[in-house]
């Protein structure tokens, strides 16, 4: 059956299955799930039709709690029902997940796995919040990956229509909801002709009608209920078998061969991982460059969990296999191991598998990124004759000891793959910009892609890295890229700040800076590490100022697409005549709504992108710089400088993955000390506020507004007037008749640039200007707060 192709992500892919089937969906918004019910919403709005050939009618509620009762309402009337969401609130819909799942009620949750908040806040993925929902009665189908979201979706559909049992189905949050490939998109016309339209009749006719009453949530005493709960047993033994009739009718449709457990390795491995999830992918890789080099490991892609065929599992297990280990994207604080390891040992205990050593481990808790090093540790630790019982990957654990040590592993992407890696700041737009570039390669060329984009929990105005990946074979790294063909820093703070962006450099390859800097200035911003790797890795360092180019044409500071259009240059993906067309297409699309200036506005931005790179020619002496300056110590209360020293700092340079699990004990319970974002001191703004104390009314508006706090009014006495720095503005106050000294305080390192206090301002005495201009007055705000007193 020919598909056609499409690029989107797993939230995209989810979504248009799950139309095809729905005709009413109660939602609820809640990251990374919502652009699942937005993509229903706004198909809805557009008049698109499902398979039954009418439009979806969509009802948003006041909480996810609302949205689970409305689809359970909903589902009683005879209306097929779905949702999305994700953590906490999955965990709200729980309650009506057991009445749903106790009257057989044929609804599909689409879940964008993400982690449940414990100790702190974490909007990212994990398979807590699916776990949670594992007594609920739901069955559970998972996904590795965008086309498998896409190929396996349907089964939940059609097996809850015919099993009358709802599906919870699942994937990672974030790591596939969010990440872009081009994959094969299914016509309505094949997902109408596997859907038993017979089980839909019945399920309409059941409904709850005035024409047909009947009493559904009645009330039971302890003489009846347990036996009446039995009764559903035989649906429960059945949906397996359903599962794998429509599994078998989507392989006979796409040359596919999914099953309830799918064995990848070789026939005759020693060693297997059992998994699912994004972590599948991974292994894959891994396992091909293993198997390659005369060793013999498999995996075992867990996709039906829920319910849970033991007899299959142990079908796809290779006889040879002698060793274990489980992994589960969770953790369960005092019990004996996590879900799917317990699930594992207990279906080899019934099938007198003794022989088979089976060891259980953690991975990726809160997006946690796992590369192919740590699933090469799991395989080395299943070479040991006594491998760790409990374990966990990607982190170091001093305290506990479970970790397993990981080497610097072999890259294991399909030869050929070209991997970009830009570094962002969060509302800039570049990680839009990213998504047209990698939409771009994929829509208008025979090409694989692949686009990944990384958050802090900041999202605007915190550091973003877009992964793109793409190639001529298929793709399946969902990891992070740490040796990129192309690496491009959008924010020029990030150099000052040494973060280790050029390290992620392949050597050879291409490295581009945004910045308002003379190639003759670039050496003094570079800190000694850069400089060195550049110079001994051959790396190609080219400059572009889009800052200036941008606000020159009136883009302010929204450089997205000048960046994107100098990538293209220096990418060479595509003719450059033909990478420009399709940029300025894809502006349009996006922009076309807010008006055709913006549109033309973008258009000469990408213009100008492509000509306004300036390559620097790597002095000699970089290879052997001088030493970096020494950082002035910290100053405040000792325990706050010890935690900005100890956790905060490398957090905020990019370095908290190298934290081990000791340097959280002082804080295990999630608390910290305050007045900890003093320290931080980002500098992303490129323009900032300067005052005109001429100009100043002293009514402190700007000050009010400035969400960030950067901007501080200060009355000085006379002696706070002589121990100021130099160059400290400051001017009679009008209230006091000149008493004290009235100054405005900016901090160019903490402003975020959004220019609201310029707005504000009834006599225009601020203007922004370039950082590097204002940098002198950090001392003076630094002064101001630490010395002068409150009047």
């Amino acid at each position: 059956m020919k598909r056609q192709f499409k690029t989107m992500d797993g939230n995209n892919a989810a979504a248009h299955v799950s139309y095809a089937f729905t005709e009413v969906s109660g939602i609820y918004p809640i990251t990374p799930s919502s652009p699942m019910a937005d993509y229903v919403d706004q198909w809805a709005a557009a008049g698109r039709k499902n398979i039954f050939g009418s439009t979806v009618q969509v009802v948003e509620m006041e909480s996810e709690a609302g949205a689970a009762g409305a689809v359970h309402g909903s589902l009683g009337a005879g209306a097929l029902t779905t949702t999305y969401t994700a953590s906490q609130g999955l965990l709200l819909m729980i309650p009506n997940m057991y009445k749903i799942a106790g009257e057989l009620l044929p609804a599909v949750f689409h879940v964008s796995a993400r982690t449940v908040s414990t100790h702190a806040l974490n909007i990212f993925g994990d398979h807590s919040d699916v776990y949670a929902c594992r007594q609920t009665g739901f069955a559970m189908l998972a996904e590795s990956n965008v086309q498998e979201v896409m190929d396996l979706a349907p089964v939940a559909h059609l097996a809850a229509i015919e099993g009358r049992v709802p599906f919870l189905n699942f994937f990672d949050g974030f790591r596939t909801s969010h990440e872009i490939q081009k994959v094969a998109v299914w016509d309505y016309e094949d997902l109408k002709e596997m859907c038993d339209m017979e089980a839909v009749k019945k399920f309409r006719d059941a409904c709850l009608n005035p024409d047909h009453p009947h009493l559904r949530g009645s009330h039971e005493n302890g003489d009846v209920f347990f036996q009446h709960r039995e009764a559903c047993n035989k649906f429960y033994d059945a949906v397996p078998e359903v599962v794998e009739k429509y599994m078998a009718k989507i392989n006979e449709k796409l040359g596919t061969d999914y099953q309830l457990f799918n064995y990848y390795g070789a026939a005759d491995a020693d060693r297997v991982i059992i998994a699912m999830g994004s972590i599948c992918d991974v292994a894959e890789e891994v396992i091909d460059y293993l198997n390659a080099k005369g060793e013999k490991v498999g995996l075992i892609k867990v996709r039906l969990y829920r319910p849970f065929r033991a007899d299959k599992l142990i079908a796809a297990l290779p006889k040879t296999c002698k060793k274990v280990a489980v992994l589960d994207r969770t953790k369960e604080p005092g019990a004996l191991g996590e879900p799917l390891y317990l699930d594992v040992m207990t279906a080899f205990a019934e099938a007198g598998m003794s022989d088979v050593k089976v060891i259980g481990g953690r991975y990726g808790l809160g997006s946690k990124d796992t590369p192919p090093a740590s699933v090469f540790a799991v395989y080395d630790e299943l070479l040991k004759d006594e491998p760790k019982r409990k374990f966990t990957i990607g982190i170091v654990d001093d305290v506990t000891n479970l970790s397993l040590e990981e080497k610097p592993a072999p890259i294991t992407a399909p030869s050929g793959t070209i991997e970009c890696k830009f570094w962002g700041l969060g509302g800039d737009g570049t990680v839009g910009a990213n998504k047209n570039s990698i939409k771009i390669i994929g829509d208008h060329t025979d090409k694989y892609v692949q686009a990944y984009f990384q958050y802090d929990s900041k999202k605007t105005g915190g550091v973003t890295i877009s992964h793109l990946r793409f190639g001529d074979k298929p793709i399946k790294s969902s990891y992070y890229i740490n040796k990129a063909d192309f690496v491009a820093c959008h924010n020029p703070s990030y150099i000052e700040k040494g973060f280790k962006i050029v390290q992620d450099v392949k050597p050879g390859g291409i490295f581009l800076i945004n910045c308002q800097w003379k190639p003759e200035e670039v050496g003094q911003h570079l800190n000694a590490a850069a400089k060195k790797y550049i110079a001994e890795n051959n790396i190609q360092l080219y400059i572009i100022d889009a800052i200036d180019l941008c606000a020159k044409i009136g883009m302010g500071k929204r450089t997205n697409t000048t960046l994107q259009s100098a990538f293209f240059s220096l990418a060479e993906v595509l003719p450059k005549a033909d990478a420009i067309k399709y940029m300025k297409d894809a502006a349009t699309k996006s922009y076309l709504k807010k008006g055709q200036n913006i549109v033309d506005m973008n258009h000469k931005a990408i213009d100008a992108g492509a000509d306004a790179l300036v390559k620097i020619d790597v002095p000699a002496e970089w290879a052997n710089p001088a030493a970096d300056a020494e950082k002035a110590p910290l100053e405040g209360p000792e325990a706050l400088v010890k935690q900005v020293k100890n956790i905060l700092l490398p957090i905020d340079n990019m370095d908290g993955d190298s934290l081990p699990v000791s340097a959280f004990l002082p804080h295990v319970d999630g608390e910290w000390e305050l007045g900890a974002s003093a320290y931080e001191k980002r500098g992303v703004a490129v323009m900032v506020p300067e005052w005109d104390s001429t100009k100043c009314a002293q009514c402190n508006r700007c000050a009010f507004v400035c969400p960030h706090a950067t901007i501080r009014p200060y009355l000085l006495d006379e002696a706070e007037m002589a121990a100021a720095p130099e160059g400290f503005k400051a001017v009679d106050h009008k209230l006091s008749k000149g008493a004290y000294k009235y100054g405005l305080a900016v901090s160019p390192l903490d402003c975020m640039g959004c220019g609201v206090c310029v707005t504000v301002c009834p006599t225009k005495s601020l203007e922004m200007k370039p950082l590097e201009e204002q940098l002198s007055e950090q001392k003076n705000f630094d002064y101001a707060v630490k010395s002068v007193s409150v009047k």
